[in-house]
């Protein structure tokens, strides 16, 4: 039997002028499933924020159903939403979004600090992951003793650290140098490695959307091409053949 989609998207809308202006979203629809990477992928204003926001139950559409492990979100109250949020999703936006007044550790596990968790239950596994994202010696420190790139990762180990079933990722590499980028791409990569989690990247790095396994180009709004993509293996050349591909293939849908 074939399991459902973790995400379903249903001729989806989402408007924020009266026509005849364009949609934001317009009639958009897909699926994906649990273990997948997705990369959304089109020119700046084609809509690939607003639909992320869409589906992270973030925003309302004007028109169409989404839903979320089977969950319509059409109809939720706000508590509801944002129990949902909580519990199955995690973010990254190109904006950290960090709490000022707690350490880099303790925003990394603001999740199980607001459910009454005590330091020795989170602190292992968010001092794991600020090690991985070379940030290990840093979890004492405030968000304002971070650069900008810095407090972009941190955002990235808040949104891994509760394992979500869905992680929405806006332009996760964008204030990154190469070898940090590269550092990334590895934890979003492990995200998926179990095949439990399915992580949704809005990126317009090449290199970003290598890693994912499926590509959605967004154009004015909608839809105009998704292909899947066999990850490449480890060996430089294949990674720099299979880059072109990807690149070759955007030139052509873009």
């Amino acid at each position: 039997m074939t399991e459902a989609p973790l995400v379903s998207v249903e001729r989806v809308t989402r408007r924020f002028d009266s026509p005849p202006a364009p949609a934001a979203v317009d009639d958009v629809s897909l699926e994906i499933r649990r273990g997948e990477m997705v990369a959304i992928v089109g020119r700046s204003g084609s809509g690939k924020s607003t639909l992320l926001q869409l589906i992270g139950a973030l925003d309302e559409p004007d028109a169409g159903e989404i839903s979320i492990g089977g969950v319509p979100l059409a109809g939720l109250s706000e508590r509801e939403r944002t129990a949902l949020r909580r519990e199955r999703l995690g973010f990254v936006f190109q904006s950290s979004h960090l709490v000022p007044t707690l350490s880099i550790a303790e925003n990394v596990a603001l999740t199980a600090i607001v459910a009454g968790e005590r330091r020795r239950s989170w602190g292992p596994r968010a001092d794991e992951l600020l090690r991985h994202l070379e940030l290990g010696t840093r979890g004492r420190d405030r968000p304002v003793e971070l650069s900008g790139g810095e407090r972009q990762r941190v955002a990235l180990a808040r949104a891994l650290f509760a394992r979500p079933e869905v992680l929405l990722a806006d332009e996760p590499t964008g204030a990154l140098d190469t070898a940090t980028a590269s550092r990334v791409h590895t934890l979003l990569r492990s995200a998926v490695g179990a095949g439990t989690s399915s992580v949704v990247i809005v990126t317009h790095d090449l290199e970003t959307a290598c890693i994912a396994d499926r590509l959605i180009v967004l154009r004015d709004g909608r839809v105009t091409a998704d292909r899947s993509f066999t990850p490449p293996g480890i060996g430089h050349e294949e990674v720099r053949a299979h880059e072109e591909r990807v690149r070759r293939w955007l030139a052509e849908h873009r």
